[in-house]
């Protein structure tokens, strides 16, 4: 291992951290958790670093890996449930007002993140993941289909009963209402292919 290969690896891999890493949060929910997955793919992939050069978009190929990383990891522990998120002790209650934000806006602004968060966590999986990747982090579908090997009819449907899900959890708890469910929902991208 020469410094100039640690290098050259570096220099291929860090434009591509930050969104493995929100990737990663996104596929396990929990900060160590991600770190580690991120951890454990970087490691594999030093070892195969000529490859890397020759892989013609690598933003993709890597989001594949680490997916993959996440599902073998999933199969080697076993299944575990997903934990709700206890947005009482983990999340920090404070108010933005340095930014000019008004207390009370800011407030209502964390109190609804807080309960779309709780509200993803009562997702299943499959659909949690999907929402998220397509409606959070900004995946195309035919890119969600290259990172989980999903058929895109399969990601489709699964996209449709999250975001009908998660509005009948986000009615019911009162975060919204009918038609603002709707237009808040569905604002996020409705089919980016």
């Amino acid at each position: 291992m020469t410094s100039q290969s640690k290098d050259a690896f570096a220099a291929l891999i860090n434009p591509y951290l930050d969104k493995l890493y929100r990737l990663a949060y996104r596929l396990t929910s929990n900060v160590d958790d991600a770190q580690d997955l991120v951890q454990d793919v970087l490691l594999k992939l030093y070892g195969r670093r000529d490859e890397l050069t020759s892989i013609r978009e690598i933003s993709p190929w890597l989001g594949r890996v680490l997916f993959n990383q996440f599902i073998d990891d999933k199969r080697r522990y076993g299944r575990q449930p997903i934990k709700a998120i206890d947005t009482s002790a983990d999340v920090e209650d404070h108010v933005d007002v340095a930014n000019g934000a008004e207390p009370e806006s800011s407030t209502e602004q964390h109190q609804t993140n807080r309960r779309l968060t709780a509200a993803l966590a009562r997702l299943s999986e499959e659909h949690r993941i999907v929402v998220l990747l397509h409606d959070a982090e900004g995946y195309k579908l035919k890119e969600i289909q290259e990172l989980t090997g999903i058929s895109l009819g399969t990601l489709k449907s699964r996209l449709h009963r999250a975001r009908g899900r998660l509005r009948e959890i986000l009615e019911k708890d009162g975060t919204f209402s009918g038609a603002s469910t709707c237009s808040s929902v569905d604002e996020v991208k409705s089919d980016a292919l």
